[in-house]
């Protein structure tokens, strides 16, 4: 009847590691708000400058396209920069959980940090 209380034991241990676990991504949330990626397109027309977050944080244009009026060119250049930043943040962030879990695959952790940060997904 009492066959399962084996693993009660193992409790105390268990919320120590998941605090343990509750401090390191608070870390690398602050990490991710300190990193810094920049996403290109147009080969350099346009940068992106973006926190790992996902925050843009700067947007650098080629004097060229201004001048030229080339706002089409700017309005297809400018999403590809951004994805390009957000998809390097992104990486960053993933290859900073694998340093967290030691590399373990835990399945729903993405998603949980992604409510976190408030990204859009990997």
């Amino acid at each position: 009847m009492l066959k399962g209380l084996g693993n009660l034991a193992n409790l105390g241990q268990m919320m120590q590691q998941a605090q343990q676990v509750g401090a390191r991504m608070k870390e690398l949330q602050e990490r991710m708000k300190a990193e810094r990626v920049t996403g290109t397109a147009g080969g350099g027309m346009v940068e992106v400058t973006m926190s790992g977050s996902q925050e843009v944080l700067a947007v650098r244009l080629d004097p060229g396209l201004v001048e030229r009026g080339e706002r089409e060119m700017l309005e297809d250049l400018l999403p590809a920069a951004i994805n390009d930043a957000a998809q390097k943040a992104r990486q960053r962030h993933a290859e900073a959980l694998q340093e967290i879990t030691g590399g373990i695959d835990l399945p729903g952790l993405g998603d949980m940090m992604e409510k976190f940060t408030g990204g859009t997904g990997a």
